[in-house]
C-alpha cells in the first residue's frame, strides 16, 4: 500500500466535518522515531503498514461511522498536518484523533513541540470510521507535499 504523490488532488479540503486534536496535550506519547509496524508517508506522518486494520461496530449514529478501526496517528513534532478522506468518500468514512476523537471528514493536527530534545514524533489516539469495510484513500498534506495513502479498513487493499 504505497503512498502516491499527488500534484493537486482537490486542492481545497472538504468543508464537511472538520476536526482533530484540540490541543497538543492530547498527544499520548513522544517518540524518537515512528514505532515498528508504521511507515512514513510524505515527510511528516506515519501510518500503520498492516495490510488490514481490524474494524468493529462503533455505535455512532452517523452511517459513515458504522465501523471503527483504532490506530494511532504519528506526526513529526512541529509539523502542521491536514488529513482528509479522498473526494467521493465524504459520505462513507470519517477520521478522528484526540480526546475524545470525534469523527470528521477532515482533520488538522497543529504544530506541536515534543516534550524533550530526543523526541521527533508525537502519537495521537484515534482512528478511522467507515460505513462498511473498505480500502480507504486518505489525502495527507504537510510541508508543501500532498500524498494519497490507502488503508485497508476491515479488508485488504488490492495491490
Amino acid at each position: 500500500m504505497p503512498a502516491t504523490s499527488l500534484a493537486d488532488p482537490d486542492a481545497t479540503p472538504s468543508s464537511q466535518d472538520s476536526g482533530g486534536p484540540e490541543s497538543c496535550a492530547v498527544a499520548v506519547d513522544a517518540l524518537r522515531e515512528p514505532p515498528n509496524g508504521y511507515r512514513i508517508v510524505g515527510e511528516d506522518v506515519a501510518v500503520p503498514d498492516r495490510e488490514v486494520l481490524e474494524a468493529h461496530e462503533s455505535e455512532k449514529p452517523d452511517p459513515a461511522a458504522r465501523l471503527f478501526a483504532k490506530w494511532g496517528l504519528v506526526v513529526r513534532a512541529g509539523a502542521v498536518v491536514d488529513l482528509r478522506v479522498a473526494s467521493g468518500w465524504e459520505d462513507k468514512a470519517r477520521l478522528g484523533w484526540g480526546s475524545p476523537a470525534e469523527p470528521a471528514a477532515n482533520v488538522q493536527v497543529r504544530a506541536c513541540a515534543a516534550d524533550d530534545d530526543q523526541s521527533q514524533w508525537l502519537a495521537f489516539v484515534g482512528g478511522t470510521w467507515v460505513a462498511q469495510p473498505a480500502c480507504l484513500p486518505l489525502i495527507i498534506r504537510s510541508s508543501g507535499q500532498t500524498v494519497q495513502v490507502r488503508l485497508g479498513i476491515g479488508v485488504a487493499c488490492d495491490a
